[in-house]
């Protein structure tokens, strides 16, 4: 199978959006220390398909999005740097395979930078939530999520079938 180690530079859009994702997601968890001593000793654990709070738990919980969100910024992006690790169709040849490494490493960006501005929300209307300054995530936040986190992915699936 053919699965050449290239050096492909990222793109100003893939450097734009790592800087956007991260910092944001920098941001949140800089939000939860400044925060931490004003918030109360139970916060939102855990949120229903409606965006409604269906769990208090310690406030050392909201360190949990952030511990999974850097794990992931960390897993994707050298993720982003093996594309040819990834999985290709059978037509992947020398005359392609930079668009396939391009689209695939396009792909885990989108989706690594949208998970941690998604994991950034979350932890922000969580301490919102825990010091009564709002009351959910909202209604319109699983479909969000859901519709968000399947279009990179989409998108990149039917750019796969236009390289020739």
């Amino acid at each position: 199978m053919y699965r050449p180690i290239l050096d492909l530079p990222k793109t100003k859009s893939e450097k734009v959006w790592d800087w956007i994702g991260g910092g944001i997601f920098l941001a949140s968890i800089l939000y939860i220390i400044i925060m931490w001593g004003q918030l109360p000793d139970e916060v939102p654990g855990h949120f229903n398909g409606a965006g409604e709070v269906d769990r208090w738990g310690s406030k050392v919980e909201l360190f949990i999005l952030p511990f999974i969100g850097l794990f992931l910024w960390i897993l994707l992006g050298l993720l982003e740097k093996a594309p040819h690790m990834h999985n290709y169709p059978a037509r992947l040849n020398e005359n392609n395979v930079e668009a396939f490494y391009l689209n695939s490493r396009k792909i885990l960006n989108d989706v690594k930078n949208y998970c941690l501005i998604i994991f950034a929300v979350i932890s922000f209307q969580m301490v919102r939530i825990a010091l009564g300054d709002a009351q959910s995530l909202g209604w319109w936040f699983l479909p969000l999520v859901i519709i968000g986190t399947a279009y990179p992915i989409i998108k990149g699936l039917v750019m796969n079938t236009k390289i020739k």
